[in-house]
């Protein structure tokens, strides 16, 4: 690849309000496409590219290179495809300066707003003569085709929703990769409540029901996922069976696209070989540039879309056969050619071993017999268009009744007869264009993506074969080939196997599927228990008493769900790992209730040539499964610690306001470990049982009334966002293992803690006395930051929250409290060490619990301050209106700052302490339910709790008013010692 990005410096301030943050690329193969510096040569159709979080706009580099280079080498000689509208693509790359876009719902609005800014300027090139090298007797584009890369795909969603877009500039959206479902992380407000308007906006255009009332009507979208190769993005959320119908979108994974056949991660998706061609391909297919709109007709844009990116397995395949008119006309020699008997199998080992060529006739059984009966057919040969290759497959019946009719209308005339004008004839469908592509399986293949030619593989429903009596192979190999082709009709019967093994079972047992010598070609095993993200299994295949040598073909086995499309292909099957993409926690229901969690289903392609059984067994992978738990639910692990520090925090405020002893945070861990906590989990998990089993709406006639286009929708998208975000009962036991995990997560943090604290209070001991600490008459010394007068913290504060309301968001003056605070706690710990004061103790305790209630709260914040350190440093200082608001961070100030004069939070022995006990709780209750939904309102809730700690503060015992003024009272501790426990004037 030559890459050159040529930065349009005309998209600027005069278009868009962005200009000086973001920038337009249009890129050109050097060697390839025709352009130069005066006149970049737009003659294609437009097409951008938006790249994801913190990404780059090179990343569109392999796409546009390939789309260059196929179209230099292949399309622009084939006149047949330029005359039906194939051109050149356009590709231009939006440059969003690795914004953050994942951590910041204003981002993504602010990307939405320039791309469409973006997308009238690309346009508006095409009608100026000196920028653009259009057929004049063609239309000028209304229309650019959006491809994003992650977060990228969430802002191509977004652009049709803002104020700025212009109608029908898109309609055509691939995304990689793209979050869809739901916020890769809950953290920011205005990244949930983005989301949520996305996606109602999209829901509700396609509950209209009328077209003209859909805004959307003409849009495709297709969301490609990388599968469990992508840990950044789990690919559950990539589907859109909650937002989109099947006529306008659909969910598939790269395992299973044809000829790419493997998963692949976050960032290889952009570039990814075989990946980048089938794209390619694809877009090459659906554009015409005779249109206005770039591209085909919605319905067809959607049938090409179905044909390059899906196996052609699925039920709802588009087959081509039906459709098509008799293009060949089959004369068969009399008494030389095979016909197989009604139900016969037919298996060629090696082709070419015939003078000439030679036709194979299998009857197509009539109607009316054993209902579920389907063709199959599976060859190592490729399979060509009818008359170039040296295998056809024909779907042949007997000619009309007027005699010469079939031969004047059919182009192809396919003689085996030698002549004999009296030989049988048949008149013929080529099935070419339904041929399915499939992973060669020899012994020597080691997985589905090997270089190697895929097998050919043909599937029908007997419904499809009704006009035919006869499927006709034709071998037209002039010598001896090695190869084989297996044929045969089959019932469901015999070819499909349900199983009604419970979850449960299939954990405890597992599952042992023993399948006959004389089984079909193609087997259908079906797990409807097997529905769940979680878990991960094994399944074994043992031939017994089979050779590899003997078999025309290694084992295939075929895993797959409908919604969304994953199918994966494993080859030589011995042994593979199964996991999938179905049941996940916290995602919206299907827009269509009853249309999803069918399970999974093992479709196997074997050979019984040796006449042996084959034995199938699947069993549970605990190592595996806990693996794929850790990914679905790693943000659990910022809610559920939470739970335990509140609780701690509870508990350590009952003891201290019936005793006066503040415990230590180990202490209180302990005693509630001893107490609460195993009660609290267990309340949780009742609880997740209850929501597991229960409808949060009614969701009768959800189907009919989709299909119909009803104006709105029953169904509630966000009853999955509580607790463990599950439906099935199965898991209530994650809550306690989540909470054991959180448990230990807090004993970690909590010793991480207390030895940096001990640490750096063993340097301030160092280096006291050259750093200004004041030495009192017994050796003992007071800290430095406590030397600061009351009017001191309160100019400090005041500052701090005038920069949070004016220039800096709240989440930096909280990271600021979290220093602060750890200063303040390793003076802390000091002093109570030197003194061995109890009441200094207390101070120490209670200031490390909030540390670590402010630990745990801290990674909800450093998202939106990573986004707003990466604006400054791209010059971009426009504030972020929704996190400056200072009562979000002033309790958090004013409990810090007053924890740095060493006064320790009065004690309430009143009924007013139930309140205390009653916020903590509350704190805990709330990061469990809504926690990993809304993680972004814990810091809201902590902060509520904060408040009432400062008050406690302000009033003292018993909540008396005159004592609002005790801390603004309470001595300089630089003018103090605190020896033995007391404080007394120095001389």
């Amino acid at each position: 690849m030559l890459p050159t990005y040529i930065k349009l410096g005309g998209f600027d301030t005069e278009h868009t309000r962005f200009a000086s943050k973001y920038n337009l690329y249009l890129y050109r193969e050097r060697g390839v496409d025709d352009y130069s510096e005066e006149d970049i040569g737009l003659k294609g159709v437009p097409v951008l590219f938006l790249p994801g979080n913190a990404g780059s706009y090179r990343q569109g580099r392999s796409l546009a290179s390939e789309a260059s280079l196929y179209f230099h080498n292949v399309l622009q000689h084939d006149q047949d495809r330029v005359k039906v509208g194939t051109r050149s693509l356009d590709f231009f790359m939006a440059d969003f300066n690795e914004d953050m876009a994942a951590f910041h719902g204003q981002t993504i609005l602010d990307q939405a707003e320039y791309i469409n800014d973006a997308l009238s300027y690309i346009l508006s090139l095409y009608h100026n003569p000196n920028r653009a090298r259009r057929d004049t007797d063609l239309p000028d584009p209304v229309s650019v085709i959006l491809i994003g890369h992650s977060m990228g795909g969430i802002v191509a969603r977004t652009v049709l929703t803002m104020a700025n877009y212009q109608a029908n500039s898109v309609n055509s959206i691939i995304t990689m990769s793209t979050p869809h479902a739901r916020p890769p992380v809950s953290f920011d407000s205005d990244l949930m409540s983005t989301y949520k308007q996305i996606n109602s906006y999209w829901r509700e255009a396609y509950s209209e029901r009328w077209a003209n009332n859909n805004p959307l009507w003409h849009v495709t979208l297709i969301s490609i996922a990388g599968g469990g190769g992508d840990t950044i993005v789990p690919s559950d959320y990539t589907s859109l069976s909650s937002l989109v119908p099947d006529t306008h979108g659909f969910t598939v994974f790269t395992s299973t696209i044809p000829n790419v056949w493997t998963g692949v991660d976050h960032l290889s998706i952009a570039w990814c070989d075989s990946f980048r061609k089938a794209v390619v391909r694809a877009l090459f297919d659906v554009i015409d540039v005779r249109r206005a709109t770039q591209t085909k007709q919605r319905a067809e844009r959607m049938s090409i879309f179905r044909k390059w990116f899906l196996t052609g397995i699925e039920p709802n395949a588009d087959k081509l056969l039906p459709s098509k008119e008799p293009t060949t006309l089959l004369t068969l020699e009399e008494n030389a050619n095979a016909m197989l008997k009604q139900g016969e199998r037919l298996v060629l080992r090696g082709l070419g071993h015939h003078e000439g060529p030679k036709a194979h006739l299998i009857p197509v059984p009539p109607r009316g017999g054993v209902p579920g009966k389907k063709f199959t057919l599976l060859t190592d040969q490729r399979v060509e268009p009818s008359g170039s290759g040296k295998l056809e497959i024909l779907f042949c019946s007997d000619p009309p009744s007027r005699a010469g009719q079939s031969a004047t209308l059919l182009s192809l005339n396919l003689d085996l007869s030698g002549g004999n004008a009296a030989s049988p004839r048949l008149v013929c469908k080529s099935s070419y264009e339904d041929v399915i592509n499939i992973p060669a399986s020899n012994k020597n293949s080691k997985a589905a993506f090997d270089d190697a030619q895929p097998f050919s593989y043909f599937q029908y429903s007997l419904e499809d074969l009704t006009e035919y009596q006869f499927v006709a192979i034709v071998d037209k190999h002039e010598k001896a080939t090695p190869g084989f082709l297996i044929a045969e009709f089959s019932d469901s019967s015999d070819s499909v196997i349900p199983t009604r093994v419970s979850l449960g079972r299939l954990l405890s047992a597992g599952l042992t599927i023993l399948l006959p010598a004389d089984r079909p070609m193609v087997t259908d095993i079906k797990v409807p228990a097997l529905r769940s993200s979680l878990l991960a299994y094994k399944l074994k295949l043992n031939r017994q008493g089979c050779k590899p040598d003997s078999e025309l073909f290694a084992p295939i086995v075929r895993q797959y769900i409908s919604d969304p499309y994953e199918s994966k292909f494993f080859v030589n099957v011995k042994a593979i790992d199964v996991n999938l993409h179905g049941v996940a926690p916290y995602m919206p229901p299907h827009i269509r209730e009853n249309a999803a969690g069918i399970g999974v289903s093992f479709e196997l392609w074997s050979d019984r040539s040796c006449s042996a059984p084959l034995q199938i067994s699947l069993q549970v992978d605990v190592l595996g499964s806990l693996g794929r738990l850790a990914m679905r639910y790693r943000t659990v692990f910022a809610a559920f610690p939470l739970v335990i520090v509140a609780m701690v925090l509870r508990k350590q405020f009952r003891v201290y306001d019936q005793t006066g002893v503040f415990i230590n945070f180990s202490e209180s861990l302990e005693l509630c470990i001893r107490s609460s906590l195993p009660l609290t989990f267990l309340g949780f998990s009742l609880l997740a049982t209850t929501l597991a089993t229960s409808k949060s709406v009614v969701t009768q006639g959800v189907q009919s009334s989709w299909q119909s286009n009803a104006t709105e929708t029953p169904i509630d998208y966000g009853k999955n966002d509580l607790l463990l975000g599950s439906q099935d009962t199965f898991f209530w036991f994650l809550v306690p293992l989540f909470g054991i995990i959180s448990v230990g997560a807090c004993v970690v943090v909590h010793y991480a803690a207390t030895t940096i604290i001990y640490l750096l209070g063993l340097l301030r001991s160092t280096v006291a006395a050259q750093q200004g600490y004041i030495k009192h008459e017994n050796g003992k010394t007071a800290p430095l930051l406590w030397s600061l007068s009351t009017r001191h913290r309160i100019v400090n504060a005041v500052i701090l929250l005038f920069l949070v309301a004016t220039v800096i968001p709240y989440q930096f003056a909280y990271v600021v409290a979290c220093i602060v605070q750890l200063i303040t706690c390793v003076q802390a710990s000091s002093h109570a060490r030197e003194t061995r004061s109890g009441n200094h103790a207390n101070l120490s305790n209670f200031a490390h619990s909030i540390l670590i209630l402010m630990l745990w709260i801290l990674p909800i914040n450093i998202p939106v301050l990573i986004v707003w350190g990466h604006n400054l440093a791209v010059h971009w200082f426009t504030p972020f209106s929704s996190h400056h608001n200072v009562l979000s961070i002033m309790p958090f100030i004013l409990l810090v700052e007053t924890l740095t004069t060493g006064a320790m939070i009065p004690r309430v022995t009143s009924n007013f302490k139930h309140i205390t006990s009653g916020l903590f709780f509350f704190l805990a209750v709330y990061a469990a339910i809504y926690g990993v939904t809304y993680a972004y309102l814990l810091h809201h809730i902590a902060n509520f709790v904060v408040t009432w700690l400062v008050v406690l503060y302000l009033f003292g015992n018993g909540l008396y008013i005159p004592s609002i003024d005790r801390i603004t009272r309470l001595p300089d501790f630089a003018d103090t010692d605190f020896s033995n426990g007391h404080i007394k004037k120095l001389p």
